[in-house]
């Protein structure tokens, strides 16, 4: 029986090499994805006037952007424990640089939705990163380093944000936006080549550990089965709602027809999906699972509704916060859009906050203060009116943002502490429910006040507050299996 632990010790954030080279190439292959993913939207405007785009046309790339990704992170989370996080990233960025073009050249409608449709694959990449930072880092430094690698990775969007306009208005004409975009492809190009090239799946003598079956998550009892089988079902109904979006009832986009068969394709693979699931746990029926190999799905249960209300809290309120300034407070639009970026902002040290915490003081421990936070805090933003002071609004976002984030740092603190061979299947289970979140919220934002849609939230995040009372703090060991048939014990201290 040997036992893994990382022989490289000490966190200096200013070395690059070793695990920290490779949790800086990860963070900004990370940062590259969301830069790539979100590059229209500072540009619409001008995009919507090159091509002659309607109010809805609009809307419906917005939804089209983040259709792809829930299903993508459950795939691409499958991919990267069969064939490591080295090999994925790199031909995700590689491979997603093309939709990338095909919208920086699209001189129609269609062709823009569809190359935006396939750009919400890039959205999958945050999970392929949470694979090979937590092979690279122990258990006592891991909540920090995924917090980084979420964080600043995660500061792509505002990134986009701020640099895109200016490079557009450089290159100038009509066809400024265009280059803006082109160029980000190009970057996501590049560094998949960097990326392949200077780091590896483990660090030298560690083991890569494989799920033993395939097509679906392993789990190692009957209850969690069943358990599993009741957390993939909002994914689909979030699928189905996003259908509906699109729908003559929403942007009419598809006609009811086509909708209509979106439905009964979803609902076959669903079907699919419930038989692969069973192929890959009948083992659960027919005889029993190795106390050692066991996990408790409900960890992960716990870890989905928690990012559901961190991270898809975070999607929805970016989304509607420049407006809400705006409105609120009568700014402009580029006044709004400033003051609104202090949300986003946040990211670069609550999310390694959340994670450093997670490490220092456990990670159930850690949940519950911030969700807890969390729940007060949104409670505390729908209070903003009219009559508030602008900066102390700006402060009760900040203030909002910090337990959002750092939550989202302390969920993916404990991510990789529950199965390691299974962590990018679980990791992108986990990451679907911040989109599924997302859709959520913003289907919510569109049909109630603002001051509800706050509430809302406040009232997901008390509910994820209750759940972690249900979770276990990780401690001791993982136990993996290589394929000499050697046992591994793994700290998750």
């Amino acid at each position: 029986m040997n036992s893994k632990n990382t022989v490289e010790t000490g966190f200096n954030l200013f070395s690059f090499s070793g695990k920290m080279k490779v949790m800086h190439l990860s963070w900004m292959a990370f940062f590259i994805t969301f830069m790539v993913w979100f590059n229209a939207a500072p540009l619409l405007s001008v995009i919507a006037g090159s091509i002659g785009l309607s109010q809805s046309q609009i809307k419906t790339l917005l939804i089209l952007n983040v259709a792809l990704t829930i299903p993508a992170r459950v795939l691409i989370g499958m991919v990267t424990d069969k064939y490591g996080p080295r090999l994925v990233y790199s031909l995700l960025l590689g491979i997603c640089s093309i939709p990338c073009f095909m919208f920086a050249l699209g001189t129609t409608f269609e062709q823009l939705a569809l190359a935006r449709f396939l750009l919400g694959f890039i959205g999958a990449g945050f999970v392929v990163g949470i694979r090979i930072v937590s092979e690279w880092f122990p258990a006592k430094e891991l909540g920090t380093a995924e917090g980084i690698y979420g964080g600043w990775g995660n500061f792509g969007s505002a990134a986009a944000a701020f640099t895109l306009p200016a490079v557009a208005l450089a290159f100038g004409g009509a066809d400024g936006w265009r280059y803006a975009i082109a160029l980000t492809g190009l970057l996501s190009l590049v560094f998949a080549f960097i990326y392949y090239f200077n780091v590896t799946d483990t660090p030298k003598g560690s083991t890569y550990f494989k799920p033993k079956k395939t097509g679906a998550l392993e789990v190692t009892s009957k209850g969690d089965f069943v358990l599993l089988l009741v957390m993939k079902l909002p994914m689909y109904a979030t699928l189905a709602l996003l259908g509906w979006k699109l729908s003559p009832a929403g942007v009419s986009m598809f006609s009811q027809q086509v909708i209509d068969g979106i439905y009964v394709l979803l609902s076959i693979i669903f079907i699919i999906d419930i038989y692969q699931t069973y192929q890959v746990n009948k083992q659960v029926f027919t005889g029993t699972v190795p106390e050692f190999e066991r996990y408790e799905f409900k960890q992960v249960a716990v870890l989905n509704v928690l990012y559901f209300s961190t991270f898809g809290s975070e999607l929805a309120v970016v989304s509607m916060l420049p407006l809400f300034f705006a409105e609120t407070f009568g700014l402009g639009l580029a006044q709004a859009g400033l003051v609104a970026s202090s949300y986003a902002f946040m990211n670069l040290m609550s999310r390694p906050g959340g994670g450093w915490l997670s490490d220092r003081f456990g990670r159930k421990s850690t949940l519950l203060i911030l969700t807890a936070g969390l729940a007060i805090g949104y409670f505390g933003v729908a209070q903003i009116e009219a009559n508030w002071a602008l900066p102390l609004a700006v402060i009760m976002v900040m203030a909002c943002s910090f337990f959002v984030q750092g939550g989202e740092g302390a969920v993916f603190a404990a991510v990789p502490l529950i199965k390691r061979r299974l962590t990018g299947q679980i990791a992108g289970m986990t990451g679907a429910y911040g989109n599924v979140g997302a859709v959520f919220f913003l289907t919510v934002y569109s049909m109630v006040s603002t001051q509800t849609f706050f509430y809302v939230i406040a009232v997901s995040a008390l509910l994820g507050f209750l759940s972690v009372f249900l979770m276990t703090e990780p401690k001791g060991h993982i136990a993996e299996i290589n394929e000499n048939g050697e046992v591994t014990l793994i700290s998750v201290n």
